[in-house]
């Protein structure tokens, strides 16, 4: 009996400790905020973030089941802002799930602090479209509602076996946090490789969740008109990703460069 003892009073002394360094060990900065004193860390397993760990001011909380991308152009960001006007900041984040050839998946996780770090539901851009934009996609036209107006663009040059049935969203989908408002946008394609324009969503805090205050639609001859493309009022997108990335030379170059291809160049009636 005694020997059973001392046998697992040794396991735990050496064998357990080591394990956890060991565990410990396999995390990675994915990105932080120096000055606010929040660091995210993830393993990198297959390929992807996985696993992953906040460190906020000082308190650990572990999110096992999130996952990203590890290309660093694609890297986790960080928000610490008052996105619902309570004069108290919020942590936002934002991973992207996969991206590629008109495919961009970002989720975002919205935290308030309640002696801990409490998550707010925040609407599915998905639903808030289909309750809110009409669209209707043939051999001549790709038409989208919203509210009361209305866009429509010249379909007769492409391929009708090219054509989707309908403008379809969800592909990509972007979320940022511009003039402490969180936002996101989604590209409505109408094939595989081409897209008429984003819909942006701006979303407000009400009945105890983050929902929209406001969607629009902006066509990409607009695209100055885009907060996602055009000049920020805020340097979150390049301080926090920028020393994750490699040769970028502007906070929105990936962004640019990843729609660009998707770009159809057509005219909004």
């Amino acid at each position: 009996m005694k020997s059973y003892v001392i046998l697992v009073l040794v396991f735990v002394l050496l064998v357990v400790p080591k394990s956890v360094s060991a565990t410990n060990e396999e995390y990675e900065v994915v990105s932080k905020l120096n000055k606010e004193d929040i660091v995210l860390y993830a393993k990198k397993m297959n390929g992807l973030y996985r696993d992953f760990k906040i460190d906020f001011k000082g308190e650990t909380y572990f999110r096992p089941f999130w996952m990203c991308v590890t290309n660093p152009t694609y890297a986790p960001e960080l928000f610490y802002k008052d996105i619902n006007k309570d004069g108290k900041k919020e942590l936002i984040i934002t991973l992207t799930k996969g991206t590629g050839s008109g495919v961009h998946d970002e989720e975002v996780y919205v935290y308030r602090y309640t002696n801990g770090l409490v998550e707010v539901l925040v609407d599915n851009p998905l639903a808030i479209i289909y309750k809110n934009v009409k669209t209707k996609l043939t051999t001549k036209k790709a038409e989208i509602i919203v509210g009361n107006k209305v866009s429509i663009f010249d379909t007769k040059q492409i391929e009708p076996a090219h054509l989707f049935e309908d403008i379809a969203f969800g592909g990509i989908i972007d979320y940022e946090v511009i003039n402490n408002k969180l936002m996101a946008r989604v590209s409505g394609q109408i094939t595989p490789a081409m897209s008429v324009g984003d819909i942006i969503i701006v979303y407000e805090y009400r009945n105890k969740m983050y929902q929209a205050k406001s969607i629009e639609f902006i066509p990409h001859d607009s695209i100055d008109k885009n907060p996602f493309y055009g000049p920020v009022k805020h340097s979150s997108i390049f301080s926090n990703r920028a020393r994750f990335r490699s040769n970028d030379k502007s906070p929105n170059f990936s962004i640019l460069m990843r729609d660009w291809a998707f770009i159809f160049i057509c005219t909004a009636k």
